[in-house]
């Protein structure tokens, strides 16, 4: 099969694209892609710079939607069914093998495409939000980075639960695509406090969720609402902050990690749970990624470069 592979480790350009034998088995589901996602973590991969750091050469693509081929027995999936998986890696291949929990059942109504662009991002926030953050309906929730992929799935998941969400953005175009999510307002990082302070009648955001971290932490925590909760993402910002506890105490708020990978690995039923419970939303139309441009397997390179360049807007793909 063709496949997509880390050569080296110096970024996009390392990414090369051969043959090489499908994956067997072995107690594993067996799907044949229809589209794979690109996610923040393949960038940081290319470099060796992701917490994960296998040996090149290997397979990048950690989220896909495609057909089953082949699945054990038990595992509740059988040949022919549509679905999402999470494999971890191999997925910018033409055949992926994925553990069964890790792979999920799609609706009819929901195109490979767009299925392929939900398990890390809408597991995540999933995790975040209503796990990490015990969002409630009609909190006010603050989502960085709100034109990304973790951004738009934070605003349409707060906005099923009955939050109302302000996205903070780096551009006007940016804002627009934050608003087709779901967002009921917009702002420009630059003097986002301010603006948050405003639209909420000096009250703040009851939670925040930073994918960005960097030198907007602070005032993210000057942003929240008594007992707000601030969720730590990510930090595509590059610079990881640093918290002076003491601003913790005036307002009695909160930094939580949302460490997602770490929390259901040792937990294999975990992620078939968050699914179970997005089913209905993915049903009903109420979460549906926003897509960006679809690249051919032989392009992946060009792919991951989009995304570590911040081109992109909205959900990168690959189709073998």
């Amino acid at each position: 099969m063709r496949a997509a592979r880390v050569t080296r480790l110096d970024g996009p350009g390392s990414i090369e694209v051969s043959d090489i034998p499908e994956p067997s088995g072995d107690g594993r589901v067996v799907v044949d892609v229809v589209a794979a996602g690109v996610t923040f973590p393949d960038t940081l991969l290319t470099r060796g710079q992701y917490q994960i750091k296998p040996p090149p050469p290997f397979v990048l693509g950690c989220e896909i939607a495609g057909v089953v081929r082949a699945a054990p027995e038990g595992s509740g999936l059988a040949a022919g069914d549509r679905v999402a998986a999470f494999p971890g890696f191999g997925g910018f291949a033409e055949v992926v093998a994925a553990e069964p929990g890790a792979v999920f059942p799609l609706p009819g109504n929901v195109p490979f495409e767009a299925g392929a662009a939900l398990p890390m991002n809408y597991l995540t926030v999933h995790f975040g939000l209503l796990r990490r953050g015990g969002l409630r309906a009609g909190e006010t929730v603050l989502v960085h980075g709100a034109a990304g992929g973790i951004g738009t799935a934070a605003i349409q998941l707060a906005k099923a639960v009955g939050a109302t969400v302000i996205a903070v953005v780096s551009t006007e175009d940016k804002a627009a695509v934050a608003r087709a999510a779901g967002a009921d307002d917009a702002v420009l990082a630059e003097g986002f406090r301010d603006a948050v302070k405003e639209r909420t009648g000096g009250r703040g955001a009851d939670i925040v969720v930073d994918p960005v971290g960097g030198d907007r932490f602070t005032d993210s925590l000057r942003s929240l609402a008594p007992e707000g909760r601030l969720l730590v993402v990510g930090f595509t910002g590059g610079e990881i902050p640093t918290v002076k506890v003491n601003r913790l105490l005036l307002n009695n708020i909160s930094v939580v990690g949302v460490g997602w990978g770490a929390f259901w690995h040792g937990r294999p039923g975990y992620l078939r749970e968050q699914w179970t419970d997005l089913l209905p939303l993915l049903e009903a139309g109420r979460l549906d990624p926003p897509l960006g441009r679809t690249y051919p397997l032989e392009q992946a390179a060009a792919a991951v470069a989009e995304l570590d360049e911040r081109r992109a807007t909205g959900k990168i793909l690959i189709k073998p």
